[in-house]
């Protein structure tokens, strides 16, 4: 019988000494413009009954929206409405182009009402309760690497794209235009993250631009967004790299709602379930069930149980109750992986309906979300992104000890 030979010490300081990489896509991009307004008429539904069913999808291209998908709600959220909210978040993100403006471009709306078996499987009634909209598995992770307790290199890349999209919108950057990327690569030492070896941003601008102009612009970004002295080198500092980037937006590639879900999510540092978020109810608990598994994650790090948690929740479509609950603290855990899933069982309630008024998802907070990440944004005073807050520390400390 063969046997594994023990490591090496140069295998065993590779898995603490490497590199790892992250990407964010701006607002503008043709899939975060679908998500965009997937979730803007979700708040459509929610401002005027917070217990509509959603499940809106969006597709672009040239001067083309197509808004499809199934509903139950309020009669008022006509076609015509969707149409305007579409265009109105289309504006607000910037796109007046030749080949995709918001006054101008046809958007075609096909949204009917929600499946009766999917409605007679999520609905309570009698002594049933709610169930989850779908089966399916969700991930929620949190670390130590960001203040936010993120990994740094999907935060530094979405807060990269969010000042750029800052300094287009108050006109600062005016050159620049909605579709951008970016790409952090970070070397980690010890299993920390210490330094950038490589950056890549790539933005849409005006014609007449050279490649030196945009590089110039976006400098300033990116320093002011890494921690001091972590800046890649000048060779690694890829801003344009093709040399031109004119067309884009929808006019230079489709777009499609929830094609982003890593972006969404956690650039790539845990699992990932595979289901999208945006245009998607709170019954659905790949929305929900995502950001519920975020939250408890994160007020396990903020408690000190963990430095590193993973949580994975899994469902059944008509069921009220989550069919496992998984953590893994990646060996940096004070207290065994059983003791915190007991804590937790204790702490907060997983079903569908727990999540949702636990963390108050029945309210229009969900277009903010569709753009430079779920996850590591600062809770809001109308309720958006209380999956982000740690009031769970307390109550989870009384359990733990």
């Amino acid at each position: 019988m063969s046997t594994q030979p023990a490591p090496t010490p140069l295998q065993d300081n590779a898995l603490k000494n490497y590199q790892f990489t992250s990407e964010s896509v701006s607002e503008g991009h043709p899939d975060k413009i679908c998500d965009q307004v997937s979730d803007t008429i979700l708040d459509l539904y929610m401002s005027e009954e917070p217990d509509s069913r959603v499940a809106v999808e969006c597709v672009t291209t040239t001067n083309y929206l197509g808004i499809f998908g199934e509903t139950r709600g309020p009669d008022s959220i006509t076609p015509s409405k969707m149409e305007e909210a579409a265009r109105q978040k289309i504006k607000e993100i910037g796109y007046a182009q030749e080949g995709f403006n918001w006054k101008t471009l046809e958007v075609d709306v096909r949204v009917h009402k929600q499946s009766v078996d999917i409605a007679q499987g999520v609905d309570s009634a009698g002594d049933k309760d709610e169930g989850a909209g779908d089966q399916g598995i969700m991930f929620g992770y949190a670390c130590k690497e960001t203040d936010v307790l993120m990994p740094a290199a999907i935060q530094y890349s979405h807060q990269i794209l969010k000042d750029l999209a800052e300094a287009r919108h108050s006109g600062k950057l005016s050159q620049l235009e909605p579709d951008a990327k970016a790409q952090v690569s970070l070397e980690y030492i010890d299993g920390r993250p210490v330094r950038a070896t490589s950056i890549v941003v790539s933005t849409q601008h005006a014609e007449g631009l050279s490649q030196d102009d945009v590089k110039e612009m976006v400098r300033p970004i990116v320093l002011d967004v890494l921690p001091e002295g972590w800046m890649c080198p000048e060779d690694e500092f890829y801003v344009n790299p093709t040399g031109r980037f004119v067309i884009g937006g929808p006019v230079g590639d489709a777009g499609l709602t929830g094609r982003k879900i890593i972006v969404d999510t956690y650039g790539g540092s845990c699992p990932h379930g595979g289901g999208a978020f945006s245009g998607k109810d709170s019954t659905k608990v790949d929305r929900s069930a995502a950001y519920a598994a975020r939250y408890a994650a994160k007020n396990i790090v903020a408690a000190g149980y963990a430095d590193n948690c993973t949580i994975q929740l899994s469902y059944a479509i008509g069921v009220s109750k989550p069919l496992s609950i998984f953590v893994d603290t990646a060996g940096t855990g004070t207290v065994p992986e059983s003791v915190i899933i007991d804590a937790l069982n204790k702490v907060m309630d997983f079903s569908p309906r727990g999540i949702r008024d636990h963390l108050k998802l029945r309210r229009p907070i969900y277009a903010r979300t569709a753009a430079y990440g779920h996850f590591g944004r600062a809770p809001e005073n109308d309720g958006g992104f209380s999956w982000e807050k740690t009031n769970l520390v307390e109550a989870l400390r009384k359990e733990i000890g």
